[in-house]
């Protein structure tokens, strides 16, 4: 009994393997629209993304409070600082601290540069312009945001 429970197992897996081989053929040309698809899944959720770099939300909202007196930020006052908060940033940091990024709401080494240099002529930091948010800057982000 054991002997063909074996066999009856290895043949349903040599079954299942090229079966499996027939099947992946037909999907490869399928393959172009699934990465199309995780295309816009991947730029869905970059808009959705929230980079507080550290503050509370009740900071978060005094630092869009003053976005959208001064940077154009017409958003909810949520204390979540996602794409449009950063786009008005990066308008702010483009005219005054350097920025040269597109404005695209993605907090990467040049907003985070710029953000730095703010920090920096503010008097809230102190570290190496370097594009990395590290505690130093974001105690900085911090001490800045409370002066709202």
């Amino acid at each position: 009994m054991r002997a063909l429970t074996k066999t009856l197992v290895s043949v349903t897996t040599a079954i299942g393997i090229a079966t499996g081989g027939l099947a992946t053929a037909g999907t490869a040309m399928a393959a172009p629209a699934t990465t199309a698809q995780e295309r816009v899944v991947t730029a869905e959720v970059g808009t959705l993304a929230v980079v507080n770099l550290g503050l509370s939300s009740a900071q978060a909202k005094d630092v869009q409070r003053w976005l959208k007196t001064y940077h154009g930020y017409t958003g909810a006052i949520d204390g979540a600082l996602g794409t449009n908060s950063w786009k008005a940033f990066q308008r702010c940091l483009k005219q005054y601290w350097g920025y040269t990024g597109a404005i695209d709401g993605i907090v990467g080494g040049g907003t985070v540069s710029a953000l730095q240099r703010l920090l920096r002529d503010t008097g809230h930091y102190s570290g190496a312009i370097d594009g990395i948010a590290g505690p130093g800057t974001k105690a900085g982000f911090k001490a800045w945001a409370n002066q709202f």
